[in-house]
């Protein structure tokens, strides 16, 4: 299988606004090297990870929710990881095909169908939840061809979904695996789920009641038929304060001025398990409530093979059928990005590079 000389990809030239997304059709594609594979992008999702990235939301230095920030006062350590190398090509979310090995490259075969998780374990001794995260660390998906270190690839050649349904998992899916593998959700379990509506939290409740767990959902009224319908028995307001003490699990997607509700709804022994801010990343709680009534806290972003792994079992299997809201192509990615943003539907929006 022989790539061209050169492709169609998104460029991000700097932390801000749409004008530092630069679509070019003269980009090189990328050879691979020694433990590599060359993939040939079919469809790529968008998440909140690509757009926090491009306004620099991940900085310390930034304090406010993810759409109070448009990029316009300039940060250097924007990234998932601190400074990026810029310029980088974006994309969290990847299916494609394997179009060539580098020297040394195992595990996947020429041909497959493949995808990957967003933040990828490469752990040490004395880093033991070190990781990389594509289309940060290193070129993702918003392209036609990317390079993926080959041991990171899962073959979903076997999977009855389409090339964009596994493009709307790895990112959202994979999160809320990791939630509620962290968080220990199973049978008996009442979870309560904020921001459920979004790519993350529909995940999150379909897996959780794939569990065997009984889901509260938090989500706005219009779209909380699309939560019930991921697997929720009942649905709370945004704006509604969480019933006290109820809850054994909390999986918390927004963090912000509703934080200590949620942790007030946790019963004595509860878990809460975080791995988003859309909200507002600053909280406050009062530690009596954390020491007395024994809860655990997790922050969860690292994610072992074998969790992602356990994801990918259920795509091959054909256990989870994702939300797709509709799809851009690749050079529309800024209009992809504002409809994201406005959040007016349930579901995944998905990239697709031209063929």
């Amino acid at each position: 299988m022989s790539a061209p000389a050169t492709m169609t990809a998104v460029l991000l030239t700097g932390h801000g606004g749409y004008d530092k997304l630069s679509v070019r059709d003269d980009v090189r594609v990328p050879n691979p090297g020694p433990g590599e594979a060359l993939v040939r992008v079919t469809a790529a999702g968008v998440n909140n990870t690509d757009i926090n990235t491009r306004v620099g939301w991940y900085s310390k230095s930034v304090t406010g929710a993810t759409d109070e920030r448009d990029g316009a006062e300039e940060v250097e350590d924007g990234g998932w990881a601190g400074a990026l190398a810029f310029p980088r090509i974006q994309g969290a979310d990847l299916c494609g095909e394997v179009a060539a090995l580098g020297p040394g490259a195992g595990g996947v075969r020429l041909g497959a169908r493949v995808t990957c998780a967003t933040n990828q374990p490469i752990p040490t001794p004395d880093a033991p939840t070190r990781y990389q995260a594509i289309g940060s660390e290193y070129d993702g998906a918003f392209a036609q061809y990317c390079v993926v270190p080959a041991d990171q690839l899962f073959d979903v050649s076997a999977s009855p979904l389409s090339d964009v349904e596994i493009a709307a998992m790895p990112c959202a899916y994979g999160t809320a695996m990791n939630l509620v593998s962290r968080a220990a959700i199973g049978p008996g379990d009442r979870v309560l789920i904020t921001g459920a509506s979004g790519g993350v939290g529909l995940a999150a409740v379909a897996l959780a009641a794939l569990r065997g767990a009984e889901v509260t959902g938090v989500a706005s009224a219009a779209k909380q038929a699309a939560v019930v319908a991921a697997g929720a028995v009942r649905c709370l307001d945004r704006q509604d304060t969480p019933p006290a003490g109820v809850f054994t699990a909390a999986l918390d997607l927004v963090g912000g001025p509703g934080w200590a509700g949620v942790i007030d709804a946790l019963a004595p022994g509860g878990r809460y398990a975080a791995s988003g801010a859309i909200g507002g990343p600053v909280v406050e709680m009062d530690l009596r409530t954390l020491y007395l009534r024994d809860l655990t806290l997790f922050g969860c972003t690292y994610t072992p093979k074998s969790v992602f792994r356990e994801l990918v079992d259920l795509i091959n299997a054909g256990g989870l059928r994702p939300n797709v809201a509709c799809t851009y192509p690749l050079a529309e990615i800024v209009a992809a990005q504002k409809a994201f943003q406005e959040k007016t539907t349930s579901g995944k929006i998905v990239l697709l590079p031209p063929a």
